[in-house]
């Protein structure tokens, strides 16, 4: 009988001017970037949260601390991409992860293809086994005032 895991995470990042803002590994073009140790990239963060959640191993604060200066301005890909590494070292596959990214702005859609890719590539998965999704939140809280950006994440990972 196979055993599942299920996992989730949560970011968020405060927008600031002069920072590139980038998403699921994506330079999205805005005025202003998320602020943050790393690129900032809430999507990823959120992932590598779900996915550490499921495998039982902690938070990204714990591998990939902001007091540390190896991972400042760090492509979040390369975080994923270690995290996959856990997964793996703890005995599991990923199965599929889904993710919503909050903001009122910029419109995402157009780049929601490319994230998946960058996702799946970074975890040596399938694009089919990536879902990204982008919401607003009709204007409602700090994303609806544009203060910052939000994602949530689910992940399952099965024993291998």
């Amino acid at each position: 009988m196979a055993s599942f895991r299920i996992g989730n995470g949560y970011d968020v990042h405060r927008l600031a001017a002069g920072r590139k803002l980038i998403l699921g590994g994506v330079e999205v073009p805005n005025d202003k970037g998320l602020e943050g140790h790393s690129d900032a990239d809430a999507l990823c963060h959120a992932i590598c949260d779900a996915l550490l959640g499921a495998v039982g191993a902690g938070d990204i604060g714990h591998y990939f601390p902001d007091t540390d200066s190896q991972w400042k301005d760090i492509s979040s890909l390369v975080l994923l991409e270690k995290v996959g590494q856990v997964v793996k070292e703890r005995g599991y596959k990923i199965s599929n992860t889904d993710a919503t990214i909050v903001a009122q702005q910029p419109k995402l859609a157009p780049y929601i293809d490319q994230m998946k890719q960058n996702i799946a590539k970074a975890l040596a998965i399938g694009p089919a086994q990536v879902n990204v999704k982008a919401t607003t939140t009709e204007k409602l809280g700090f994303a609806g005032r544009e203060e910052g950006i939000a994602a949530d994440a689910v992940a399952l990972v099965e024993k291998i």
